[in-house]
């Protein structure tokens, strides 16, 4: 049937959410950037094997790296294996993650995971999504950091904080996306190849460079050239615009400066 003179096919059913071509460019432009800035991005977590991992991502939620790091030392020595951990209790391994936050519940959850992989999973880390999330303790995050580091499976994107943040300020995604919808938006625009990667620059440069008080990046190449939706360069450019400016004030007339000059003369 042919369509009525001037009306427009309504194309709102087939329209793509995806990335545009010129937004895969782009994004491909701040990876190579990131790289050139960052060549020796890794995970920032002290592990030796999956299970070391685990343990430490799981202690990570809510706390920095460098305060678990700080601690897996000992722990990792006390319990070396998941099945050691299996035969503790959480009373037994919270005395060694005392100083980091909410240590009670990451010690059962320690504890229910390793329990778990010893008891259904042969005391070897799960290698696939579903396994990992199967783990007390573990959710998306934290499964796709061991996958991606511990065995080269690029399942997601890890979005912490930082990412979540810079994927905001330099317009990978939407302000305001959740977690899930910047993971989505990352890896539509981004090769799966370069998932674990990319996760480990963006954190490098949230934490060297775009910190959350956007402590003195202002003139960092990559914030200058991909941070157009930085809330913080939006801001100060707002105010620059609306500042009011004086004017410099007129000079005096003649007639004025002859009755202030004689004002001034002494008598």
């Amino acid at each position: 049937m042919a369509r009525p003179a001037g009306k427009k096919p309504d194309r709102s059913s087939t329209k793509s959410d995806g990335p545009t071509r010129s937004e895969r460019v782009r994004a491909d432009r701040l990876l190579k950037a990131l790289r050139a800035h960052y060549p020796d991005a890794h995970c920032e977590l002290a592990h030796t094997c999956p299970h070391e991992l685990l343990v430490a991502t799981i202690l990570s939620a809510q706390a920095t790296d460098v305060s678990v790091n700080r601690v897996t030392p000992a722990l990792f020595k006390r319990f070396p294996t998941p099945a050691a951990y299996a035969a503790s209790s959480p009373e037994e391994i919270e005395p060694y993650i005392r100083t980091i936050g909410l240590f009670r519940n990451k010690a059962r959850a320690v504890h229910g995971a390793m329990t778990t992989i010893v008891e259904r999973f042969g005391a070897e880390v799960p290698r696939t999504m579903e396994g990992l999330l199967t783990l007390r303790g573990v959710a998306r995050k934290t499964a796709n950091v061991v996958l991606g580091n511990c065995f080269g499976i690029n399942e997601g994107v890890v979005v912490d904080t930082h990412v979540q943040r810079l994927s905001a300020r330099l317009g990978l995604a939407p302000k305001g996306s959740s977690v899930a919808e910047t993971e989505r938006r990352l890896m539509a625009l981004f090769p799966r190849e370069t998932w674990c990667d990319l996760s480990h620059l963006l954190i490098f440069h949230g934490r060297r460079a775009c910190k959350a008080r956007m402590a003195g990046c202002a003139d960092h190449p990559i914030c200058s050239a991909f941070g157009q939706a930085c809330e913080l360069r939006v801001s100060a450019k707002s105010t620059r615009a609306f500042s009011p400016v004086r004017s410099p004030a007129p000079p005096p007339s003649r007639s004025r400066a002859r009755r202030t000059a004689s004002q001034e003369r002494p008598s």
